[in-house]
Formats: structure tokens, C-alpha cells, sequence
């Protein structure tokens, strides 16, 4: 019986198994939901979106609040849970009904 030699690869080095990588444990996100609500006109809540929410462009404000309109829920921005509860409560205080729920 010989003695093992580890495999080389062509440039000569020795070929090791790569230990697996821990991988840091994502945070849990959530989903910053805006439901329709026949109060508020639609340019109010768009502006009220982008205020609150200042990574929306116009027309991300827009697409939310259609969608909240002719589904009755819009998605706002998905995100960890303090900024989640921070623009759902701050949407809250300016007269929208917002809620959060976790992403998955």
C-alpha cells in the first residue's frame, strides 16, 4: 500500500475540500403594505408615499397606490422590521391604512 498524496490540480497546487461557508443569518423582511382607503384623493397618497417612503420614485409612489386601489392592497417596499413598522406607522400618523407582514 502506498501512502496517499492529495490530488493536484494542473497549476501544482494541492486540491483541499472547501469547508462550507457560514453563511450569516439573514434577518427576517417584511412587506410595508398600503391598503385603499375611498378618503384620501390619489394625489394626496402618492405624495404621502414619497414623503414617507423617499427610496419611492414618482412612479413607484404611482404603481403603489394603483394597485392598492384596484386591488385593495398595495405593495410598498419590503425591508427589515424597524424601518417596516417605522413607514407603516408613519403612513398611519398622515391618515393611510398601512400594515406589515413578514416577506415569506
Amino acid at each position: 500500500m502506498g501512502v496517499e498524496t492529495p490530488s493536484r490540480s494542473p497549476g501544482g497546487a494541492a486540491v483541499m475540500e472547501k469547508a462550507p461557508e457560514r453563511v450569516r443569518k439573514q434577518l427576517p423582511r417584511y412587506k410595508v403594505l398600503l391598503h385603499n382607503d375611498p378618503v384620501n384623493t390619489m394625489d394626496y397618497v402618492v405624495t404621502t408615499l414619497r414623503q414617507v417612503v423617499p427610496q419611492l420614485s414618482e412612479q413607484d409612489a404611482l404603481a403603489v397606490m394603483i394597485e392598492a386601489h384596484n386591488t385593495g392592497i398595495g405593495l410598498v417596499i419590503v425591508c427589515d422590521l424597524e424601518p417596516a413598522e417605522f413607514y407603516s406607522e408613519t403612513l398611519k400618523s398622515k391618515g393611510l391604512t398601512s400594515t406589515i407582514e413578514p416577506e415569506s
